[in-house]
């Protein structure tokens, strides 16, 4: 009775068809039929499964994270002759099957994260169309076949964390054939593998224009590192660390790297002086020299992006430089110990505590790192090195306290829309934000607290973790995810991506370098004294055409507007509040305090709407032009006054330029600035009916410009 339960689901399938192998496939390797997995319905029908439009053949299957275990068997996934994307990673897979290679439709493969042993075949030259290859997390040893080459079209290749040895063939690197124009990622780091590291130098005859990452860290590596680097332009992530090169000065030609985000050359036995041409790689965020035998002073450095800086256990020597000493209390780690440099105290005013020391082993060597760790507990994980904790894990900010209840880091994955073949996961997110440390924390918003992260591969993003509870599935959510990442607006902060990590919503935005208008109006960064070259005219017809075109925001503000390199303004959280379904607090869903509109006091109107956002927006309108706060600022003539009920009586009684801003007044055309605070009090109407539409306000805001401009 057992064996014919179990063959039963098998008799559902024909035999010889891609339903047939796949369901064999799943059994084989211990899944039994469920309402995910209904053996007796179309194979099409199941979790993971991707059928080509005529629903003949199985082109995708994806079961990653369903804890299967064991060799794969022949004929079973080996005989899905039009598969494209396998996705097997996550699981404690030990073996695979001799007709696997033998797929030349695939264009995905990741068996990352499993516990596969072996060598790989030399028949591997038969996957022609492989744009993403990762091995990564595995127990793989041995060369790696020449047949390497054959892979052309090569977009990814992770091999890292193996056992692979000998030398790199000459096929990577040279990578004779694979270092093609579309090659991004390379990652061979943490294996055993020897030889001369001229055998991956670049060679003229491939383009490596499009590779951004590169990481052939801890692995036994010898020769000189690479000079030529003016073919990798847009390398953004350089790991060469712990290897066996022969002693060498600094690199040559590094400066020819512009785009680059991360270097890492500790332990790569360089001598000689740093570079003062290192202060032209204007992007850095990460720069490790540590253990090395450097010697002289510690170059000037461009730091407007520097996070982490470490020159540790090296033969340095005079004062650290007063630019950088002065961004150290901003950075995410630092480490000068070992040296011989000197602190000069009048330079900066750096408080011991217990994220900074001053160690007395040398003379005045420095370290410090925004982790809570003792003082010699500084080392930090780099991109790729794996959070091996198991969770829940639990983060704290001023004045919030959220839980991702997760096992394992790396069990949960990240989606990045634009990247999808780079595999992050939860254990990324913990890297990029220092564990979420308040030193990486950028602002607490009323969906939760963002922090700022490089995600490997140098990509800056911003991170919001939504605390309030979702009543959505996470299918749903992901959906919701989904759909708004799609949306593509120049006055919208882009999603980037996104992380379901137990009950709790991540969602990940590109970086906005300016920060938002709220610290522009009210905390004007180091250096900037007047609000004199801000375009606000420019703002106020960008924010007005952000919001009309993508529907009703529902919490336009101040922080809300966000600015990006060029100072274009772009609105941010667009959309966030369906993530949570009906779990969102209706307090927090009707917007922030000095922007709700008088609507928002009736029970009947517990939305947001197009003519609501027409409120908010001639509050940010306010602001822009008198420089003062909704709520909280001080009216001598009015006492428990607003921001909009001080102007709305000034423009009433005709002397709305005694609003504007005094650090802006005579800057520019006044008469222009009082039309606006018209337009403003257009918006801030009591009567929703009374209020024009954004269309209307992008109108009047044109014909003001073109006036001005006769």
């Amino acid at each position: 009775m057992v064996l014919s339960l179990f063959l039963k689901p098998l008799a559902c399938q024909q035999p010889n068809t891609d339903g047939f192998f796949v369901s064999q496939f799943l059994q084989k390797m211990g899944l039994s039929s469920s309402q995910l997995y209904n053996f007796s319905a179309p194979v099409c029908s199941w979790k993971g499964v991707f059928c080509d439009a005529k629903k003949e053949y199985v082109i995708g299957l994806d079961v990653s994270r369903s804890e299967l275990s064991g060799s794969i068997p022949d004929t079973t996934i080996g005989k899905l002759t039009k598969l494209q994307t396998l996705e097997l990673s996550n699981n404690k897979i030990t073996g695979l099957p001799s007709d696997l290679w033998s797929l030349g439709s695939l264009k995905y493969l990741n068996l990352s994260h499993n516990q596969i042993s072996g060598s790989l075949p030399n028949n591997i030259g038969n996957f022609g169309l492989l744009e993403s290859f990762d091995l990564s997390s595995n127990n793989f040893s041995g060369e790696i076949p020449a047949a390497i080459s054959s892979l052309i079209s090569l977009r990814v290749l992770k091999l890292s964390q193996n056992w692979f040895e000998k030398s790199i063939p000459s096929g990577i690197g040279s990578v004779v054939g694979v270092f093609k124009e579309l090659l991004e990622v390379v990652d061979l780091s943490r294996n055993q593998f020897q030889g001369h590291i001229s055998q991956v130098q670049f060679n003229t005859s491939y383009n490596w224009s499009h590779l951004v990452y590169l990481d052939l860290s801890e692995n036994q590596l010898g020769g000189e590192i690479l000079h030529n680097w003016n073919q990798a332009q847009n390398l953004k992530h350089l790991n060469l660390a712990d290897n066996r090169f022969t002693r060498q000065e600094f690199p040559r030609n590094m400066e020819m790297l512009l785009g680059l985000e991360y270097l890492n050359l500790s332990k790569t036995s360089l001598t000689g002086r740093i570079p003062a041409e290192v202060s032209k790689l204007s992007n850095l965020n990460t720069l490790d020299l540590s253990q090395n035998h450097l010697i002289g002073h510690v170059p000037l450095l461009s730091i407007r992006n520097l996070q982490v800086f470490d020159v540790s256990f090296n033969n340095l020597s005079g004062e650290i430089p007063a630019s950088l000493l002065e961004k150290l209390p901003w950075m995410e780690r630092f480490n000068f110990s070992y040296n011989n440099l000197t602190l000069c105290a009048s330079e900066i005013s750096l408080k011991p505590s217990k994220h900074l020391s001053l160690v007395r082993q040398t003379a005045a060597p420095l370290q410090r790192t925004r982790r809570k760790t003792r003082m010699w507990e500084v080392k930090q994980p780099s991109y790729k090195e794996e959070q091996n904790i198991s969770g829940p894990f639990s983060f704290q900010t001023d004045s919030t306290t959220w839980v991702a209840d997760v096992k394992q880091a790396t069990s949960v994955p990240v989606v990045i829309f634009e990247k999808p073949l780079l595999n992050f996961t939860f254990s990324d997110l913990l890297s990029a934000t220092s564990n979420f440390d308040r030193g990486t924390l950028l602002a607490e918003g009323k969906f939760g607290p963002v922090y700022r992260g490089f995600l490997p591969g140098g990509i800056h993003v911003a991170v919001k973790v939504l605390v309030h509870g979702s009543t959505l599935t996470d299918q749903e959510t992901a959906r919701e995810f989904e759909y708004l990442g799609r949306i593509k607006h120049p006055n919208l902060v882009p999603l980037t991506g996104y992380c379901l990590a137990g009950d709790q919503r991540i969602a990940i935005y590109d970086y906005m370098e300016n920060g938002n208008l709220q610290n522009l109006l009210y905390d004007l960064p180091l250096g900037v004294q007047t609000t004199e070259d801000w375009s606000t005219d420019t703002w106020e017809e960008d924010d007005n055409n952000g919001i009309q075109n993508v529907g009703s925001e529902g919490d336009v503000k101040a922080s809300s507007v966000y600015l990006d390199y060029n100072l274009e303004p772009r609105l941010s959280d667009f959309g966030l509040a369906k993530i949570f379904g009906n779990g969102l607090d209706e307090e927090i869903s009707r917007g922030s305090p000095g922007y709700l509109p008088p609507e928002f006091s009736q029970p009947e109107y517990d939305t947001p709407t197009p003519k609501s956002d027409v409120y908010c927006f001639g509050v940010v309108l306010f602001e822009l032009i008198t420089g003062k706060k909704p709520i909280g600022d001080d009216y001598p003539e009015e006492k428990d006054a607003t921001l909009v009920s001080w102007v709305r009586g000034l423009v009433k009684k005709n002397r709305g330029a005694s609003a504007i801003d005094p650090k802006i007044r005579d800057t520019g055309p006044d008469d222009q600035m009082e039309e606006a605070l018209k337009i403003g009090y257009l918006c801030t109407a009591d009567l929703p009916l009374k209020r024009p539409s954004m269309h209307q306000i992008v109108g009047l805001l044109k014909d003001m410009e073109q006036t001005g401009n006769q």
